[in-house]
């Protein structure tokens, strides 16, 4: 119950940034001083933000004020009495503190001001994201990200920073609950890691009409992570045409590389963003109209479920497909 409150914003808890631009918050965890030396050294040149509890202002003072030096926000964890000894020997304003364990810590933030960090949704980086990462981790994860396109920020710093909302939490929901199922039970094959990979795949043994194609053949379906085209869409059409690009390209590699693929003889998508598919090469159809009306309807609920009623590319979906060779030819 507190996990969910958290996400959609009770206590004025930090949700993240903007879904389209490659900054993630990067979180610290520091317990002592030693974990405070240890993400000091690993984070050379890398800004962060310290989660630290005020006993720190104590035991390493020095430590402390060596972060702020180096550019990094710090951030509160624990009992938060300790406050205004943590800011005098950091020597910065503390205006964040750690996701609370109990409703009694949530009420003693509120009375402070202090908004708290949402719990961490996941994992992996996602673009404008929290990303929540132990001390003995950034050694290993840092260029991995950094080679993926984010770029680790503190979280005073993420673009469009902003507390969550109850949507976000009818977002979460939804994800786990209808995208997530759905794409366990297509096998579906997640291109996305990088910070503007748009594309998922699923394998398919069959041809759906209108691909003028004989129905048993094996095709390719193609998925828009939904949540990161919205956000590469608001910044602009030519972010959204070159992620879709590079995507493409993703999907040339997937196509060559997994075996679950090797017999796809077409890969297709059936879209409200056609008009950039129709840009790179693919040929589009029109789908039956009690079809079409179906599609249109699961569209308009997908963009109420991340909170945009704006047609991304037209109001009618339509199928976009091209033959194996001619994909592997221009993306392979």
């Amino acid at each position: 119950m507190m996990r969910a409150a958290l996400r959609a914003g009770v206590g004025g808890a930090w949700h993240g940034g903007h879904p389209g631009t490659p900054q993630v918050a990067l979180l610290v965890p520091v317990a002592d001083a030693t974990q405070l030396r240890a993400a000091l050294s690993a984070l050379t040149g890398t800004p962060a933000t310290l989660l630290v509890p005020p006993a720190l202002a104590r035991l390493d003072p020095a430590g402390l004020r060596a972060a702020t030096q180096a550019g990094h926000e710090l951030a509160g964890q624990g009992d938060p009495a300790g406050l205004p000894l943590l800011e005098a020997a950091a020597g910065q304003a503390v205006t964040t503190w750690d996701t609370p364990r109990h409703w009694r810590q949530l009420r003693d933030l509120q009375a402070r001001g202090l908004p708290p960090v949402a719990p961490a949704q996941d994992p992996s980086p996602r673009p404008g994201g929290l990303l929540r990462v132990p001390v003995n981790e950034l050694a290993a994860g840092l260029p991995t990200w950094r080679a993926l396109g984010y770029r680790p920020v503190p979280l005073r710093d993420l673009p469009e920073r902003r507390p969550g909302r109850p949507r976000d939490l009818f977002t979460a929901l939804y994800v786990r609950v209808v995208e997530d199922r759905y794409a366990r039970s297509q096998g579906m094959i997640d291109l996305s890691q990088r910070a503007d990979g748009v594309m998922r795949v699923a394998p398919l043994n069959h041809a759906p009409p209108p691909l003028p194609l004989p129905p048993g053949t094996p095709t390719a379906e193609l998925h828009l992570h939904s949540q990161r085209v919205v956000g590469l869409a608001s910044r602009g059409a030519l972010s959204a045409y070159r992620a879709y690009q590079r995507s493409l390209r993703d999907v040339g590699r997937a196509l060559q590389e997994r075996p679950e693929l090797t017999g796809a003889q077409a890969v297709f998508a059936v879209t409200l963003f056609h008009a950039p598919l129709a840009q790179a090469g693919f040929t589009l159809l029109d789908l039956p109209p009690l079809r079409a009306r179906w599609y249109g309807l699961g569209f308009r609920l997908l963009r109420a479920a991340y909170g945009t009623t704006r047609s991304p590319s037209e109001g009618t979906p339509r199928m976009a497909w091209m033959p194996r060779e001619e994909f592997l030819r221009r993306y392979g």
